[in-house]
């Protein structure tokens, strides 16, 4: 099982890679990469409160202790992503080429944009459970404009492509290594403290969100961004519901 976690948490970062990858071949407009940016945060923002928060709450009966996971996980990214921006990441979602800061930053704020994703794609295989369809493709669909994005805004502050490539083909490595752990570290975990993993991931993916992707989609599409954003959560919740 610890190879299919670390085989989902792969394929679902492998959409970090094709969006670079078509970024690199073909120059995308900064408008179409923030409406698909929109979308995929409405996905990601759907698979958050259907299938982390929902099922934390039905594997902990409420308790208290899972909430408080779930500040705690807001607070952690907080404080990572402005020990990130201190080391040049804090543009690292932008496709309008304002990736000024050192090459590491820009990958170390990606690998924390992408840990709690993979971390819980690990947990879902956990006890011999299944993958969630409506999870696996929030977190792809939220992937593909995040390398679509940052890629486009790279190539633009003048990194090179070989480089820029290579970049994100480690990050995908480490995404499927994350999600492994996420399998081999809570094996024996109890309902509860794998309910209050699953909201602390879920508390980090949406301040993700609200701090970096969701930002750059309204600046790059303006109030269009809302819907596109509401389209994509109820597709994900249409996944979940079927």
């Amino acid at each position: 099982m610890i190879l299919q976690a670390f085989a989902a948490g792969l394929l679902a970062a492998t959409a970090l890679l094709l969006g670079s990858i078509i970024a690199v071949l073909r120059p995308v407009k900064t408008r179409t990469v923030g409406l698909i940016m929109a979308f995929g945060s409405g996905a990601l923002i759907s698979s958050v409160a259907y299938e982390l928060v929902e099922e934390a709450f039905s594997m902990s009966s409420g308790n208290l202790w899972v909430g408080v996971a779930f500040f705690l996980g807001a607070f952690t990214f907080y404080v990572g992503d402005i020990l990130i921006e201190r080391v040049g990441g804090a543009k690292r979602k932008s496709a309008r080429g304002e990736q000024s800061g050192a090459a590491l930053g820009i990958v170390l704020g990606s690998i924390l944009d992408g840990i709690p994703e993979s971390f819980v794609l690990g947990i879902s295989l956990v006890g011999g459970g299944t993958l969630s369809l409506a999870y696996f493709s929030g977190v792809l669909l939220s992937n593909f404009p995040e390398g679509l994005s940052s890629t486009a805004g790279l190539l633009k502050a003048g990194y090179e492509r070989k480089r820029t490539l290579a970049m994100w083909m480690l990050i995908v490595v480490i995404s499927g290594v994350s999600a492994a752990l996420g399998y081999a570290l809570l094996g024996d975990v109890s309902p509860l403290g794998g309910a209050a993993m699953l909201t602390f991931a879920g508390g980090a993916i949406l301040t993700m969100l609200a701090d970096s992707m969701m930002p750059e989609a309204f600046k790059d599409t303006g109030k269009l961004a809302g819907l596109l954003t509401t389209f994509g959560f109820a597709v994900i919740w249409v996944l979940g519901v079927r």
